[in-house]
């Protein structure tokens, strides 16, 4: 097993890879499994330098109140990411669903602890990201809003 501390926008995380086959790598996170996906798959014999976390996975997890990404591709669209490594127990709304700022979208548990993730602003859902029982990084777009 391998072990490494990352500092990933500001956050220490210590990362152990217990596994890899083909592109799926068996990973903890703080002490948390999940099976990530790598973007191509992994030569045994290669350095044992680890790959940029925000590069090669795929499937991510994420910190405690949910952040907000700048516009994305042009629009008035907002990016709603994780703010801690969890899992999604709730998606409240869908697809098309106009939401107003504070509105309860969806529950990310991180720690044991439920934290609610509300609209930065008022809009329409444009898109939804994950689904109920996804692990999440810290940082991964949850749902986008126009």
């Amino acid at each position: 097993m391998k072990e490494y501390k990352l500092k990933i926008n500001g956050n220490e995380y210590t990362v152990s890879i217990t596994d890899i086959e083909d592109t799926i790598a068996e990973v903890e996170v703080n002490g948390i499994p999940f099976k990530v996906e790598i973007d191509r798959p992994v030569k045994k014999s290669v350095s044992t330098a680890p790959r940029p976390l925000n590069s090669s996975i795929i499937n991510t997890v994420s910190k405690p109140t949910a952040s907000v990404t700048p516009p994305v591709s042009g629009g008035h669209q907002t990016a709603i990411t994780s703010p801690l490594p969890g899992v999604i127990l709730e998606v409240n709304v869908k697809e098309g669903d106009l939401v107003k700022m504070g509105q309860k979208m969806m529950v990310l548990e991180a720690m044991k602890m439920e934290n609610v993730i509300e609209a930065s602003s008022d809009g329409k859902v444009i898109s939804i990201k994950v689904n109920k029982g996804d692990s999440v990084m810290e940082g991964t777009t949850l749902l986008i809003i126009g």
